[in-house]
């Protein structure tokens, strides 16, 4: 159902794109827009709270904020954004009340090489939270889950880039 919606509403674009992980590509998956049609949005945080085990939620801005925020209010149980960056403010990387000690499971809209995802986790590491699960919408299969692996976390893709394509 969800393969079909995201076809159907064009997420998978074809072109000349340069990925978060620096790497080209001649696709790009915008889940991002694809999760401002409440269908979208209802159907991955549906697929998404099947495999939901943490105390809190967390996701990297912009692409996993909806996400996030969706499942939290779903669930009521609280939610972080870790920032890729802040020179203004409180100068915070994550947004949310943190309690050391909480189980955390991360939300992702596409991972591909698992760089960034990566960073996040330990980030909340360093927090004093505990991270071992990256739930993604999309993996684009391009090294993400063996990186994530390699660090001890377990990666969980609602579906991988080539059942999508």
């Amino acid at each position: 159902m969800l393969q079909e919606l995201l076809i159907k509403y064009g997420a998978v674009k074809r072109g000349d794109f340069t990925l978060t992980s620096g790497q080209k590509s001649e696709y790009y998956v915008d889940i991002k827009d694809a999760c401002a049609r409440p269908e979208i949005l209802r159907e991955i945080t549906e697929d998404i709270e099947r495999h939901l085990k943490g105390d809190a939620v967390a996701g990297v801005e912009l692409g996993a904020v909806p996400l996030v925020v969706a499942l939290a209010y779903r669930r009521s149980m609280p939610y972080f954004i870790i920032r890729k960056g802040s020179d203004h403010g409180m100068k915070k990387l994550i947004v949310g009340n943190i309690e050391k000690g909480m189980t955390i499971d991360i939300i992702e809209d596409v991972v591909t090489t698992g760089g960034s995802v990566l960073r996040a986790v330990n980030i909340l590491r360093e927090a004093g939270l505990k991270v071992n699960r990256v739930i993604t919408v999309v993996d684009r299969e391009n090294g993400g889950k063996e990186l994530l692996s390699k660090n001890g976390i377990e990666l969980i893709s609602l579906m991988r880039i080539s059942e999508l394509m």
